[in-house]
Parts: C-alpha cells; sequence; structure tokens
C-alpha cells in the first residue's frame, strides 16, 4: 500500500533544500521558546499566581555604627546658697558637725560652695552637690541638694574628708575622698576611698567603697 505524503511542498525549494531548511527551523524554535522563557513567558500553573516579588532596599550602613553614645549630660544649674543654708538648718536630721558649722556662718562662701550638677535620682530634674568647709577650706562633706521650682531641698549628705562628687555614666553617686589619720598632714592623707552610692528610690544606699593605701 503507497502512503501518502503530508504537507506541502515549498514552492521553489527542491527536496535537497527542504532538508537544509527543517534544521534551521528546529533551531529557530528553540531559540524562541527559551527567549519567552528568560523574558518571563514560560509555562503558568492556572488557579496559582506567581507570588508578586518586591525590591528590598539594600541595608545602609548607619553613620552612628561603632560609636558608643555619650552620656547624657546634665544641665548645670547654680542654686542660692543662702537658701540652702537655711533649708540645712531647718531640717532637724541635720548633722551636728554640719550645724555647728552653718549656725556661726554668716558669709556663705566661707561654709557652703557648689560643687557638680547630677542627676543620680533619675527625675529629670537636676541636683546641686553642696559642699561644706571650713574657713581654710578644708571640705569636710557635702549635701545633695534637689533643685525644685518651689527651692532647694535637701536630699542626702555624707561626711568626707576633701571628697570629689561626680555621677557615672550608669547614673550612679562616685565619692572618691582622703583618709587621713591623726598623724597626716594637710597635704599628705595616707590614702583614699572611692564609694559609689546609688539611688533606690527611697534613700541613697553604697553599692561599693574601696580604700587604696599610700596614694
Amino acid at each position: 500500500m503507497r502512503m501518502r505524503r503530508i504537507g506541502r511542498a515549498v514552492p521553489g525549494v527542491s527536496r535537497a533544500g527542504r532538508r537544509t531548511l527543517l534544521p534551521g527551523l528546529v533551531t529557530l524554535t528553540a531559540l524562541v521558546g527559551l527567549a519567552a522563557c528568560a523574558n518571563g513567558g514560560g509555562l503558568r500553573v492556572e488557579g496559582a499566581d506567581a507570588p508578586a516579588t518586591s525590591a528590598t532596599p539594600s541595608a545602609r550602613p548607619s553613620l552612628m555604627e561603632g560609636v558608643a553614645p555619650e552620656p547624657k549630660r546634665t544641665p548645670a544649674v547654680a542654686v542660692d546658697l543662702r537658701q540652702v543654708r537655711l533649708k540645712l538648718l531647718a531640717d532637724k536630721h541635720l548633722p551636728t558637725y554640719a550645724r555647728n558649722v552653718l549656725a556661726n556662718c554668716t558669709v556663705i562662701p566661707r561654709c557652703l560652695s557648689r560643687g557638680k550638677t547630677v542627676d543620680v535620682l533619675h527625675s529629670g530634674t537636676p541636683q546641686q552637690i553642696v559642699l561644706i568647709h571650713t574657713l581654710d577650706n578644708f571640705v569636710f562633706g557635702f549635701f545633695l541638694i534637689a533643685v525644685e521650682p518651689t527651692g532647694p531641698r535637701p536630699i542626702w549628705n555624707l561626711k568626707a574628708d576633701l571628697p570629689t562628687v561626680n555621677a557615672s555614666p550608669q547614673g550612679d553617686l562616685v565619692v572618691e575622698s582622703k583618709i587621713f589619720t591623726i598623724e597626716d598632714a594637710v597635704c599628705c592623707p595616707s590614702g583614699r576611698r572611692v564609694e559609689v552610692y546609688r539611688w533606690n528610690g527611697r534613700q541613697m544606699i553604697k553599692v561599693s567603697s574601696t580604700d587604696n593605701k599610700g596614694d
């Protein structure tokens, strides 16, 4: 039985030319298919839309990356030392050593002077360190005074010789003072003491104390 040839001959193209043309058409068809896939025109599954992709912005390194933030600074204040003296003398809990000095001190700068401004109460309202000293400026203690719109308010006091009082970055009160023995001259203490105090919401408590002899 003789089979019939399917398809029409291309006019003007010989049998040999058709053999040459067919591989070229196959190659062209494959290239078109690949191009369609590359452009997102591949197979699509009905009923399941491809998830939309959104461009994710590249993370930019912060300019402050690797730089430690500076500790918050408390704005300086200047309390009225005359008011401070009156408030202290009105306090029935004022230590005897301080009362004796303040009661006989009519020229305020001779017995009281301002120290650092801190916020160890973490109240947002600054506190003033007020130093108490003798006529020859030997400091033997200090007061922590809250600076309020109604006036200065005594919070706490500490007896310490030649103290240096600062607030730590954590908000604690750091007191460095000198240690004197009976034989020591004012110029030459036997050592120094470093104490750390912290406000617990009601009062100042001692966190640590370290003595260093011979400094």
